[in-house]
């Protein structure tokens, strides 16, 4: 595991210190006004680290920033360090669990959806045309400007985006604030919205009771990784245990450097 940083090495784009700091309705409000460029009055606190699953047997998913404002427009917001390379299917998935909680068991109006915007802000560029955002909305193929208008709206915000022309000052530089949330790019933004986001992010970072809950989900995801190995580990020996036993020691031999052909002798034997 990478070595641990500081709390006050921790920037927005971290997902400790995001989850932290979006407690706070006035992060949630200030982010999504200078994103949505509107005023945006929430209905409720904002949640973060909200878990919704379809069913208990269906895949779940956390989100990080769950959010309804007064006109019941939900926003959901993540903050996505790593190219995972499947974040479109991912807002995917996060769009249809998000549907199927909206409508209480027998209404069948589908108009009473809310209406759901979906943001994902990352500090590289996952479609490469070098813009700072990329807005999706569905749209007829044969028929360019017929929007369906079904409420649905995903959002790639790109801190390193090289066309300024397109979006906000303002928005620029929340995402450059975001990848590095320190006082020397607070100091250069124009923004007095985001430098007083600064002084309660700062605070957040100056806490011991931050920083107490910081050192425990460290430890936490450590103790994780280290029994995600042991399970590991106890797999891969009992599938060279059997292939021992059967005598396949060619099977055995290509396992130890092909690894995909090591996950398909542990779907043969069930482990």
């Amino acid at each position: 595991m990478n070595q641990r940083k500081s709390l006050k090495e921790l920037n927005l784009l971290d997902k400790f210190l995001f989850d932290e700091a979006m407690d706070d309705p006035e992060n949630v409000k200030t982010m999504l006004d200078i994103i949505l460029s509107q005023n945006t009055n929430l209905k409720h606190p904002p949640q973060t680290e909200k878990e919704q699953r379809t069913a208990t047997d269906n895949r779940q998913i956390r989100l990080d920033v769950y959010a309804i404002d007064e006109d019941d427009v939900i926003h959901e917001v993540e903050a996505q360090k790593e190219n995972t390379h499947n974040l479109p299917k991912r807002s995917r998935l996060y769009q249809g669990i998000i549907d199927s909680k909206l409508l209480p068991p027998g209404v069948v109006d589908f108009n009473l959806l809310n209406e759901v915007l979906i943001v994902l802000i990352m500090p590289f560029d996952l479609f490469g045309y070098e813009l700072y955002r990329y807005t999706f909305q569905m749209r007829c193929e044969e028929v360019p400007e017929l929007k369906l208008d079904d409420g649905a709206t995903r959002i790639f915000l790109n801190t390193k985006g090289k066309h300024p022309e397109l979006v906000s000052p303002e928005l620029i530089e929340l995402l450059k604030y975001m990848e590095h949330s320190t006082d020397e790019v607070s100091e250069i933004c124009k923004s007095e919205r985001i430098q007083k986001m600064h002084s309660r992010i700062f605070q957040v970072k100056a806490s011991e009771k931050t920083e107490v809950k910081y050192m425990q989900s460290w430890e936490e995801k450590i103790l994780i990784k280290q029994e995600g190995e042991r399970i590991g580990l106890e797999r891969i020996n009992r599938l060279n245990q059997k292939l021992i036993e059967q005598g396949r020691f060619d099977d055995l031999t290509k396992a130890t450097s092909d690894s995909n052909y090591q996950k398909k002798l542990l779907k043969e034997f069930k482990i």
